[in-house]
């Protein structure tokens, strides 16, 4: 499900005195380690089934699932459909650049470092106790060219220069939403000057019933990028459930036939919208501009049981 506690504005994160700066991990009697961190309690849940891999958690809601004997795992269906598209992004094994707003336990990196090795990628996470506890824990690959930056997610972007990165994957959550200021028509010209032509942006998106967050986000893109994709579960598409929805916007023509097929293969099967269906599919929505942005709703009691 969408992430929490991840990268949003210093306004979006809540104040937790009682927690001071004092941050020590707890390890519980199953190997979990806890440890509280900018945006709530971290947890790092391990696998039964995987000896080396991890479910990290923040305030019990699933942000990142990490192999680290296998990083080209994606145990998240939303983390598969991105990774499917970094599959697409390029021919197989061509080193990427790549900037990832959102970094949660950095599957996504992990994952492009395993499977593109000599790829320059950039993390932008503003939870710093996050970031330390990751590093500490799920170390990464010294040989990996990542670089994480703590800090806002939009002020992170505009510090990089133009038409430097094939991909900007965006992932970012505060307190279980979107922050407002990352919905916005502002905000994604700053991702289109710092994509490369033919560059691709990836958005992981959540929403529910009806729907009216992803058509805004939709139409919100469709302002900048003359081509778009949505992946999604067909009931998220029906608008039966909140779920996870990811964006493909670029200034070129996506590999829409093979990414349908591949996420049609994915073990909770998704299904691809383009063109004129996922025209129809926004049904007039309007843009948001950064005047009237809003934080993505927040998911129902039950989205993370």
């Amino acid at each position: 499900m969408a992430r929490r506690g991840a990268s949003g504005g210093a306004g979006d994160r809540k104040q937790r005195p009682d927690r001071g700066t004092d941050r020590k991990a707890a390890r519980g009697s199953g190997g979990n380690v806890s440890e509280p961190v900018d945006g709530g309690l971290a947890e790092l849940v391990p696998d039964r089934e995987r000896r080396r891999a991890w479910t990290l958690t923040v305030d019990g809601a699933p942000q990142s699932h990490v192999d680290l004997d296998d990083p080209a795992y994606l145990s998240f269906e939303y983390q598969r459909r991105i990774g499917h598209i970094a599959d697409l992004a390029a021919p197989a094994g061509q080193p990427l650049h790549v900037v990832h707003l959102g970094g949660g336990a950095f599957t996504l990196a992990r994952y492009i470092a395993a499977t593109r090795p000599r790829s320059t990628q950039q993390i932008v996470e503003v939870d710093a106790a996050l970031v330390q506890l990751v590093r500490r824990e799920l170390p990464l690959d010294p040989q990996a060219r990542i670089r994480v930056r703590s800090t806002d997610a939009r002020a992170g972007l505009g510090k990089i220069q133009d038409d430097w990165a094939d991909l900007v994957i965006a992932d970012v959550f505060s307190g279980a939403r979107t922050p407002a200021h990352l919905t916005s028509t502002e905000f994604l010209a700053e991702v289109r000057r710092v994509l490369k032509p033919g560059g691709s942006y990836v958005a992981n998106l959540a929403d529910g019933p009806p729907l009216a967050h992803l058509r805004g986000q939709i139409a919100t893109a469709a302002t900048v990028f003359p081509e778009l994709a949505l992946a999604a579960d067909p009931t998220v598409f029906r608008g039966r459930r909140f779920g996870n929805a990811v964006l493909l916007a670029s200034d070129v023509p996506p590999r829409v036939a093979e990414l349908t097929r591949r996420v049609a293969t994915d073990p909770h099967p998704g299904r691809v919208e383009h063109g004129r269906a996922l025209a129809d599919f926004t049904g007039g929505a309007a843009p948001v501009h950064d005047a009237g942005a809003r934080p993505s709703p927040l998911p129902p009691a039950a989205a993370f049981d």
